[in-house]
């Protein structure tokens, strides 16, 4: 085949699926240019999830009329002239491919009104063609309308998700660069309703605050030096809330000092989570570099790292992190998206977040830090260890008649007269930390349907497993993974039942207020029905506020607000389910935070009545996850152990 070149059309819709992969990218452009531009206000209006329309006006300098066909040529702009200038790139756009790129697979219309400028004017490009440039009365700033985007390339346009899917990766843009840039306010209208918006007060803590809601933004901590009684600052003044009420304080970024002698310092501010407010993803550890949202890997590493030992396995932190450091030091020319950014010195980068997040979770949490050296273990540090002993003594003494002496973190159920399960199934050991579920490399029975011989209960290792006998040999079964499976299958069959909610309800003296942010009130009012389905009675009390009346009865004992953010953060985190696939993981979510915890000591009855049960469902060898419930060690594996054949 012989080699020819390619037509400008098809050209410029390649260049295109490098810059535009969705209509968020074209938010993310749009945004950047109105924030170089010295907009102090940016509004984002979307309908059908920005692809039958995207608007982002702003109030900065404009376009003169002479330069507005320019604009939307490829490789125009206004802030680079020579190839030094890429050595220290100070804009968040540079590459003049932006307008350029959407204008070839969208029908867009610029309209604009410099300051100096009398009057305004407009240009329409449809799939890349000018349609017409004309004048326009208008105030000053900026207007690019985008419709119909990829009208034109019908093999992109149809791997685009659903409306909803794509309306929530336009709020994270607006989110983040709001964050980026505080003092400059902000407005997301989706479908002609406000979602989201900053009033443009220069504090980060208040967009963190729309975004995450009161109670979670509360267990945020500052990351940097504070100055009492400094002014503002490039960071801005942020409100710190302490125990003798709110003051006005400034977080000045850290300054870490680089391996490199000739090069820059490197600065870290921002906020980050105690470690009590977590996510089960890394999706929420937002960073910042020269104020531009960037995608780092290893940044993000040494934020999770910054939180070794004080996080327990698979969660993870929040944070906004802002990280300062020369223009010469950074190349954000590496992707057309700009999202991807490269460091001269990596290594002193990730010293500096790292080590100023470790100083603010310690100081801010109270945690003590392990002392480095071989003196690190407690007992060579003159650490109590009464606290483990008598943890240590309690299992021992499970099931052996005597009375243990239980420690405040190991809660001890006594069984009930009814059903010895329903009390523990909201008993939760804080002391436990992580739920332990039995080994994933553990391989599971080939036929996890496969019902379960009768057991006899021996007793309970590690206050995690309960040790079982049945004629085929020894069961080790985890407490934790057991309970799940059973009430899942107890739910499916309510469901099955009909009438009502999956789950039993257990109503509320006090209704609980629950704050979910501006953005997330949305999802949360979306799917009202799946959440009252599972068993919680919650209705929409205006903004991003919800009233919580009652809650499945199997989280009675729980922490119900805690339970509710960690249901809404699951949904956030997948928007795309529907129908019975997003009630089934709504009732797992349910049947998790419900179920017996490890570290949680059960008296013979308890055991007995959880093998019971167990024995009765449908799937028993796994959870409602797929994680084992149980090992099995056979007679014939015994024998072998003893030398006995």
């Amino acid at each position: 085949m012989a080699i020819e070149l390619l037509s400008q059309d098809v050209a410029a819709k390649i260049a295109a699926g490098e810059v535009v992969e969705r209509p968020a990218n074209v938010a993310k452009e749009l945004i950047e240019n109105s924030l170089d531009a010295g907009a102090s206000e940016v509004r984002v209006e979307i309908r059908q999830g920005g692809q039958r329309l995207l608007r982002v006006s702003d109030d900065g300098h404009g376009i003169l009329p002479a330069d507005l066909e320019l604009a939307v040529a490829r490789h125009a702009t206004s802030k680079l002239r020579s190839a030094a200038d890429l050595d220290a790139i100070a804009t968040l756009g540079f590459r003049g491919e932006a307008l350029y790129s959407i204008a070839a697979v969208s029908r867009m219309t610029l309209s604009s009104r410099a300051r100096a400028a009398d009057a305004g004017a407009e240009v329409l490009v449809e799939g890349g063609s000018l349609q017409h440039n004309r004048s326009a009365g208008l105030p000053v700033g900026t207007v690019v309308t985008v419709e119909n985007i990829f009208f034109n390339v019908p093999a992109r346009r149809k791997f685009l998700r659903r409306p909803a899917t794509e309306a929530s990766h336009m709020a994270a843009i607006v989110q983040r660069y709001a964050l980026a840039y505080p003092s400059c306010r902000f407005q997301y209208v989706n479908e002609g309703k406000l979602a989201f918006s900053t009033d443009g007060s220069g504090r980060e803590i208040d967009v963190l605050t729309k975004i995450y809601g009161r109670e979670n933004a509360q267990q945020l901590i500052g990351v940097g030096r504070m100055r009492e009684g400094s002014g503002p600052s490039d960071w801005g003044g942020r409100r710190a809330t302490g125990g003798d009420g709110e003051r006005e304080v400034s977080f000045m970024p850290d300054a870490a000092p680089s391996s490199a002698g000739t090069r820059g310092e490197v600065r870290v501010g921002g906020y980050v989570s105690l470690p009590s407010l977590t996510r089960a993803s890394r999706a929420q550890i937002d960073l910042f570099v020269n104020r531009r949202y960037v995608e780092d890997r290893a940044l993000t590493h040494a934020v999770v790292q910054a939180y070794h030992t004080l996080l327990p396995g698979g969660r993870y932190p929040l944070a906004a992190l802002f990280v300062e450091l020369e223009a010469a030091e950074v190349d954000v020319n590496v992707h057309p998206r700009k999202t991807e950014v490269r460091f001269a010195d990596a290594r002193s980068v990730f010293s500096a977040v790292q080590r100023a997040v470790r100083q603010a979770v310690v100081e801010g949490a109270g945690v003590p830090d392990l002392p480095s050296g071989r003196d690190s273990s407690p007992a060579l540090a003159g650490e109590d260890m009464s606290g483990w002993a008598a943890r240590r003594q309690s299992i021992l003494d499970a099931g052996s008649g005597r009375q243990p002496v239980i420690p405040v973190d190991m809660p001890f159920t006594r069984a009930p007269e009814t059903d010895p399960l329903q009390n523990i199934a909201g008993t939760q050991s804080e002391g436990g930390g992580t739920e332990a579920f039995a080994g994933d490399e553990q391989a599971a029975p080939a036929d996890p349907d496969q019902g379960l011989p009768p057991l006899r209960v021996v007793g309970q290792a590690g206050a995690m497993y309960v040790v079982a006998e049945g004629p085929e040999g020894l069961y080790l079964i985890d407490q934790h993974a057991a309970h799940e499976r059973i009430l899942y299958e107890k739910f499916l069959a309510q469901r099955e039942q009909g009438g009502g909610p999956v789950a039993a309800r257990q109503g509320l003296l006090e209704p609980i207020t629950l704050h979910v942010g501006d953005v997330r009130a949305g999802l949360v009012a979306q799917h009202l029905s799946e959440l009252n389905a599972v068993g919680f009675s919650v209705e929409h009390f205006g903004g991003d506020t919800f009233l919580v009346r009652a809650v499945p009865s199997a989280l009675s004992h729980q922490d119900c607000e805690r339970v509710l953010d960690e249901i809404v953060q699951g949904l956030a985190e997948n928007r795309d389910l529907v129908g019975e696939e997003l009630e089934a993981r709504l009732v797992k979510m349910v049947c998790k935070r419900a179920s017996i915890k490890a570290g949680q000591i059960l008296s013979d009855i308890e055991m007995k009545e959880l093998v019971r049960q167990l024995e009765q469902c449908a799937a028993p060898r796994t959870c409602p996850h797929g994680r084992p419930t149980m090992l099995q060690l056979r007679a014939g594996e015994l024998e072998r152990a003893f030398k006995r054949t």
